[in-house]
Parts: structure tokens; sequence; C-alpha cells
């Protein structure tokens, strides 16, 4: 009896410590797993960059240690923001150090900038990793109100904008010479000789000039403007400085439609009627916008124009004629205007004549 019970407590004991000792040699595979893995630590992972000026390319490399015991990998570096491009060692062996670059334009920012990369590795205990660059952008050169114009014109007129170029440098300031991307965008520089037309921004007493932009003409492409007009000063912290040029040149006046298909019809369906809309886009005065008249170059269809309640806009109707011949209809109806960039603007005009009474086609009679 004895035996028994003394069988019966072995076989309890085992039940117990069983998961214990299992526990156990997983954990000492763990631990010698981990001590065989790779680690990283980062130098310095924080680096300022100190006073830049405005336009200067930084550039920072940090230092990536393996303190582990086999291959670091970088999987990714991606940069925050999309400001920063980063390049990196993808491998690092243990006890290597390893390196990842950042570089940093400084064109669209001022004041101080935090930029920072995010690393991913197969580090089990830190598969992220952040490296950061910090700097305070100085402008030597800054124009005022803003180194900006933006313009919504109409094509063929042109609009111009001021702005005051002025500097942070000690030595007397000079613009060097202007270069403009298009043609149809004009840069006129002017001294500020007046204190009482100076901006209170800048070195006192140093030399300001007027911007004065001017853009538009007779060849000016229809659409969004997006260009940048390079001044070259003689600072030696900052002497390329942009001024963006954006906005929209618009169509002189707008149709709409501008095709009209009358599909198929009989010369009195109340389809067998169309009409076109042409209206000025000049806000300012829309009224010097005329429709004198429009010809139809296409048989068996009249036009005829009448103004609306509206300053600048016109109606064009199109009319099948009562005796017009079945057939296809297939042409054009020629608007003409008192618009000096474009007179006379033609519209397609399609469609298919028949009987009155016939049925359409497709359909059963």
């Amino acid at each position: 009896m004895s035996k028994r019970l003394f069988a019966m407590t072995l076989a309890l004991l085992f039940t117990l410590t069983a998961p214990l000792v299992a526990a156990d040699k997983k954990a000492a595979t763990k631990n010698e797993d981990a001590d065989k893995a790779p680690r990283l630590t980062l130098v310095e992972p924080v680096h300022d960059a100190g006073t830049v000026a405005k336009g200067e390319k930084v550039t920072w490399t940090w230092e990536i240690k393996n303190t582990g015991q086999s291959d670091l990998e970088i999987l990714s570096a991606k940069p925050v923001c999309g400001c920063t491009v980063a390049d990196f060692d993808k491998v690092i062996k243990p006890g290597a150090t390893g390196k990842v670059t950042a570089h940093v334009d400084t064109t669209n920012f001022a004041g101080p900038i935090t930029k920072s990369v995010t690393l991913e590795t197969n580090d089990p205990v830190a598969p992220t990793a952040q490296v950061t660059l910090s700097a305070l952008v100085k402008p030597y050169v800054e124009a005022y109100p803003a180194g900006y114009v933006r313009f919504n014109m109409l094509q063929g007129e042109a609009q111009s904008q001021m702005v005051t170029l002025y500097s942070e440098e000690t030595e007397p300031f000079e613009i060097v010479k202007v270069d403009s991307p298009q043609d149809w965008i004009r840069v006129d520089t002017t001294k500020i000789e007046k204190t009482e037309d100076r901006v209170a921004a800048g070195t006192k007493d140093q030399q300001q000039y007027n911007l004065k932009v001017t853009v538009g003409c007779p060849d000016t492409k229809l659409g969004p403007i997006a260009e940048k007009v390079h001044i070259v000063t003689n600072s030696k912290h900052q002497p390329d400085y942009y001024v963006s040029v954006s906005g929209v040149v618009r169509p002189t006046f707008r149709i709409e439609p501008t095709g009209v298909n009358f599909g198929e019809v009989a010369p009195t369906d109340s389809a067998a009627t169309r009409t076109i809309t042409v209206k000025s886009n000049d806000l300012r005065a829309p009224e010097t916008f005329v429709v004198t008249k429009a010809e139809s170059g296409v048989a068996g269809v009249m036009a005829e124009v009448k103004p609306t309640a509206n300053k600048g806009e016109y109606e064009i109707t199109l009319q099948v004629a009562k005796d017009a011949k079945p057939g296809p209809v297939d042409g054009t109806v020629t608007i003409f205007t008192s618009d000096k960039m474009k007179p006379t603007v033609t519209v397609p005009v399609k469609g298919m004549v028949k009987t009155a009474g016939a049925p359409v086609s497709g359909t059963a009679k």
C-alpha cells in the first residue's frame, strides 16, 4: 500500500513540475536567441545643425552601431512629411557601424525646423527607431509682403504686382541679375531711394528693391501658372532668391455647350430647337463683350442671336427649319464676337432630320 502511495505521489509531483521545467527550457532558449540577436544603438539620435541660411541644403549622417551578435538589417528609412531624403546601409555586421544620411532642402522653410527619419530594423527589442535633424532657418534675403505673386487673369491681358526685396546682410545689398522663366513674365527692379518708401524689415539702412512682376501678353497660354523667377544677389549667405508666380489664365469668354447634337428629330419636335450660351469671363467689365452675329453653315438649321438679361451674355438659338429635308445634319455654326483674342468661334452641329410623324429608329410601327 505504501508503494502504491509513493508511486502516486511521484506521478503527481511530475505532473506539477513538468510545465515549470518546460517553461524554464523555453526561457533559456529565448534568452539564448536574444543573446544572438542584432542590437541597434544610436550614437547621436538628435543632431542640431544650428543656424542655416534659407535655401541651403542641410546634410547630416547618423552613425548606427550593431552591438548584437548577428547582422542588423535596416529594412527601411522613412522620412517624415516627405521633407527629407534618406540613404542608409541596409546590413550592419556585428560590432560594425553603419550610416543613415538625410538631406533637407530649406528653400520653403523659415524659423526652427525639425525633420526626422524613422528606421525599421530586425532588432527584436527595438524594431523601430528615429533619428532627428533640427535647425534654425534664417532668411538673409526676403520679400515683402511675401515671396510669391498670384494672378487670375484673362488671356491677352497683362497684370502687375509689386514685392519689395530686402536683406539681413551687413554688406551693401545688390541685385546682380534677374532670370525670368518665360517671355510673358517680366520683372522690373527699382532701388528704393526714399526712406519713407522702405519696408520695416531687414538690416537698418540696407538697400531695398521694388520688384514689379508683370504677367501676360497675346501669346500667353491658357491654363494654370506655376513658375519661379530667379533673383541673383550679392548676398554671401543666400545669393539665390526665387519669387513664385502662380495663378491661372482664363479664356475671355466661354461657350456652353461646345457642341450640339439634335439626335433624330422632326422639324416639328421640341428637340428641334437647341440653345447655345456665350458668356464673357470679364468680371470687371462684362458689358464690353458683344456677340455680333451667328451664321449657320448647316443646311436646314437656322441660327439667331439675342442678349440675355445678364451683361456680356448671349443666347444663340439653333432651329431645324420646317422645310428641312430628311437626312443627316453635319456642319458648324460660326459665332462672331467683339473679342480681340478670338473674334470667331465655330460650334459643331450634328443630328438626323426625319419626316414629321415618322417613328424613331428601332421603335415599332
